[in-house]
């Protein structure tokens, strides 16, 4: 069983990491499925999809749930029945999940050199870091931009959010492990709490909306 990591981020927020190394039948051999997420799984034309999707089953059962207890709203946020937030990742060979008492988001991302051409879509904040455009910080830095802004919009996840235009990173160090984002949009701005690690080469983000 290649659970990775349990993070206790406080009393009453876990973050969950599985390690994917199995293959697609001994993952769905270990969960029970409901009807409605079993044609989901059906339908991903990715078996790379189908197995992060089993993995967070897995560590669902691993947290004293099962894939019956989660449900998803008419906006496609995850929720479980028991109230207790949850926000889901996946990406390639890792699945996470995180469970709190707040209103939370998650992301896991793959550090690659692709962002480095596509910065500029979805981070005004990139210019800031132009001077480490050569240095391995630098993709750093953006995955975790761009992780931030996928982990805000998964808490606030309202049409119209532009990555660009409407969630800001403020500016940090990779040493710092933290820092705040800001959402402004419809005339409302929300700051959130930012904390990202490192696992192996993926880039792993979690927040939550600052209490005023």
């Amino acid at each position: 069983m290649p659970f990775y990591q349990k993070i206790a981020v406080d009393a009453k927020t876990n973050i969950f990491i599985w390690k994917i190394s199995e293959s697609f039948q001994d993952l769905f051999s270990a969960v029970s499925l409901k009807d409605i997420s079993l044609e989901r799984l059906e339908n991903m034309k990715s078996e790379s999809h189908q197995r992060g999707f089993l993995a967070v089953r897995m560590l669902l059962q691993y947290a004293g749930y099962t894939d019956f207890d989660l449900y998803y709203d008419e906006f496609g946020k995850p929720n479980l029945k028991d109230g207790t937030n949850i926000s889901i990742s996946h990406s390639y060979g890792f699945s996470v999940i995180i469970l709190s008492d707040k209103n939370c988001g998650i992301d896991l991302e793959l550090r690659r050199d692709l962002i480095k051409k596509i910065a500029r879509k979805f981070s005004d904040e990139a210019f800031v870091y132009q001077c480490d455009a050569d240095s391995s910080d630098y993709i750093s830095k953006l995955t975790v931009i761009w992780g931030v802004k996928e982990a805000v919009f998964k808490v606030r996840n309202e049409v119209g959010i532009s990555f660009k235009d409407h969630i800001f990173v403020l500016p940090f160090e990779m040493d710092q492990e933290k820092t705040t984002a800001v959402l402004d949009f419809n005339q409302i701005k929300i700051d959130f709490i930012v904390y990202f690690t490192e696992i192996e080469n993926y880039t792993l983000v979690w927040l939550w909306e600052k209490e005023l």
